[in-house]
């Protein structure tokens, strides 16, 4: 195995991820209706619009959000969990990669794509530790009694803050996702490409409508 061709291998697992992901913000850009993640964050629209018109319906609002809340909680925990794991299976590497960088050590496909895993494992944590910032501030929202003043002057938020946490969300667990052909191609180069294409094809489901009901979203 060669560098040459371990470089590629790393170039095409990346680029196969990249390139899905660029095709999916596009669609959701041009042809949002087509996309889960755009039906599901008009449905969360949906059901706090629902909720806050049915008095006597706040606790259940509030149970919701806290289910939500937890699952968003895990996902963060996962996240900080791997990336203290990989910081430290891979900080002696880093540290004697950096130290004889300047005795003519090349940066390698593995340093390379080690990097690349932590930076997912972080924009996983992060977007993930946010979601349950927002679905706190719903929580609250949620809880104030059916046509209260408060409940009025705060339900456009609490509409976009269900919203973003669902958002959040979506993109924390989808960067867990990405991680799996990254740690692949660490233990195996050639089998980082194989990996990404069937993470894609996985995707690829997973962002498909499944309910005709789903009318054509606003992007989001």
């Amino acid at each position: 195995m060669t560098p040459t061709t371990t470089w590629l291998a790393a170039i095409a697992t990346v680029a196969t991820l990249l390139v899905y992901e660029a095709a999916v913000l596009l669609m959701q850009r041009h042809q949002p209706g087509r996309l889960a993640r755009s039906a599901h964050a008009s449905l969360r629209e949906e059901w706090f619009a629902a909720v806050s018109g049915h008095p006597g319906s706040e606790i259940l609002a509030v149970q919701t959000l806290r289910n939500s809340l937890m699952s968003a909680t895990m996902t963060a925990s996962t996240a900080v969990l791997g990336l203290m794991g990989t910081l430290t299976l891979a900080a002696p590497y880093l540290r004697s990669s950096l130290a004889d960088a300047g005795a003519g050590l090349a940066f390698t496909p593995r340093l390379a794509l080690e990097l690349v895993l932590m930076t997912l494992l972080f924009a996983s944590l992060v977007c993930s530790a946010m979601a349950v910032r927002y679905y706190n501030h719903a929580s609250f929202i949620c809880a104030m009694p059916v046509g209260s003043a408060s409940r009025q002057r705060w339900s456009a938020s609490g509409t976009a803050y269900v919203r973003r946490a669902g958002l959040l969300y979506s993109w924390g667990l989808r960067h867990l996702v990405l991680v799996a052909p990254i740690v692949v191609f660490i233990v195996h180069p050639f089998a980082g490409p194989v990996a990404a294409l069937m993470v894609v094809m996985v995707l690829r489901s997973f962002d498909r409508v499944s309910s005709a009901s789903a009318a054509s979203p606003d992007p989001g």
